[in-house]
């Protein structure tokens, strides 16, 4: 089945990637390759103290919604920006479907589900679209 509209819920770990329409919807899950880890540096060392992204994680979280017309990142912190910018470095046609970027906690795919609804109305009707009727 092919839907117009995903959400993509991440931290530097994992994303659930959601497509869907009005009536039906597909979930899956992208798992970091790496875990994310947090470094300690003393005083006076060399480096940021950062580990390098995983930049496969977000390419396999890109292509999890490279069909998708319409994309919606949500998410704790800050991966939601890396994934943006690594859409906009490395899958320019996707960044160009994202429709916005929200900061949401964590959240059950089913609560995920219907932010992203409810976000998409919204939208649409900003964009003069008309609002799908449920019957």
């Amino acid at each position: 089945m092919s839907f117009a509209h995903a959400v993509v819920w991440l931290d530097h770990s994992e994303a659930h990637v959601l497509h869907f329409n009005d009536s039906a919807a597909e979930s899956e899950k992208v798992r970091a390759h790496s875990l994310h880890q947090h470094r300690h540096h003393r005083a006076g060392s060399v480096g940021s103290g950062h580990a390098a992204e995983d930049e496969a994680y977000y390419h396999a979280v890109a292509s999890a919604v490279a069909d998708a017309q319409e994309i919606l990142i949500v998410g704790p912190a800050g991966a939601k920006t890396v994934l943006m910018k690594h859409m906009q470095r490395h899958d320019p046609k996707i960044a160009q479907c994202v429709v916005g970027i929200e900061t949401v906690d964590h959240p059950s795919d089913g609560q995920l589900l219907a932010y992203a609804r409810h976000y998409f109305v919204k939208a649409d009707r900003m964009r003069g679209d008309p609002v799908p009727r449920h019957a």
